[in-house]
């Protein structure tokens, strides 16, 4: 049986696994930063500094990420036609995500030009809007399924270790789509501020809390059982 620190070491050897904390990391820099910039400016420049080492971290290790939303269409495009076109979509918005922050990264750190990187940013942030919606769609239609099986199951009253093993597979996996939404949700916040920038969106705290609903719910669903 694997222990906490066990855990923690399988977790961060994932690409996600230290992605989640390379981005707790920066949205709890951004929200310092925000909070004690005008009585502490040195903690703030300081917090500031934290934010934009995360942030451009974070592109680093997605190298190739665009590669992923490929891989599953090549390998599990979907069980029906709705489906299969739902993962057309929304895998196409996250490879367009992915493959233009490689450029915005590049231009962040000025291996291209500067200049380039709000273009990119825009490019980046349409396609990963476009990824959000139609995942959290696919899996509002899959946690709907569950609960009509779960009902089935429990309308049948078949007391059998085989049931209760199916509804707490259904419980568990409702659960894990649940963390995927409020994810891919807080995600699309950050992507509109940058699509289309407004107060709402674009204020610090949307932004930081957002990035944490994020991180936490990427944390949930990564962690080792």
């Amino acid at each position: 049986m694997n222990d906490t620190v066990d855990k923690l070491v399988i977790f961060l050897a994932k690409r996600d696994g230290i992605d989640k904390l390379v981005k707790t990391f920066q949205y709890v820099s951004k929200l310092i930063n925000w909070h004690v910039e005008t009585r502490y400016p040195d903690i703030a420049t300081r917090a500031k500094q934290w934010e934009v080492a995360s942030g451009l971290s974070r592109k680093a290790f997605r190298t190739g990420r665009s590669l992923t939303g490929f891989n599953a269409l090549r390998r599990s495009p979907g069980t029906s036609p709705g489906f299969r076109l739902l993962a057309v979509l929304a895998n196409s918005g996250e490879m367009v995500y992915f493959f233009f922050d490689h450029f915005l990264w590049l231009a962040r750190i000025g291996v291209i030009d500067p200049k380039y990187a709000k273009r990119m940013s825009f490019i980046s942030a349409f396609g990963e809007s476009v990824g959000y919606v139609f995942f959290v769609i696919s899996d509002f239609i899959l946690i709907t399924r569950g609960l009509k099986a779960e009902r089935r199951l429990l309308i049948e009253e078949k007391d059998s270790k085989e049931t209760e093993g199916e509804i707490k597979k259904i419980r568990m996996d409702r659960i894990m789509r649940l963390m995927g939404v409020a994810a891919n949700i807080a995600d699309l916040i950050i992507a509109i501020a940058d699509i289309e920038p407004n107060p709402f969106c674009n204020h610090t705290v949307t932004l930081g809390i957002s990035g944490l609903v994020s991180a936490w719910a990427g944390w949930y669903r990564n962690w080792p059982s």
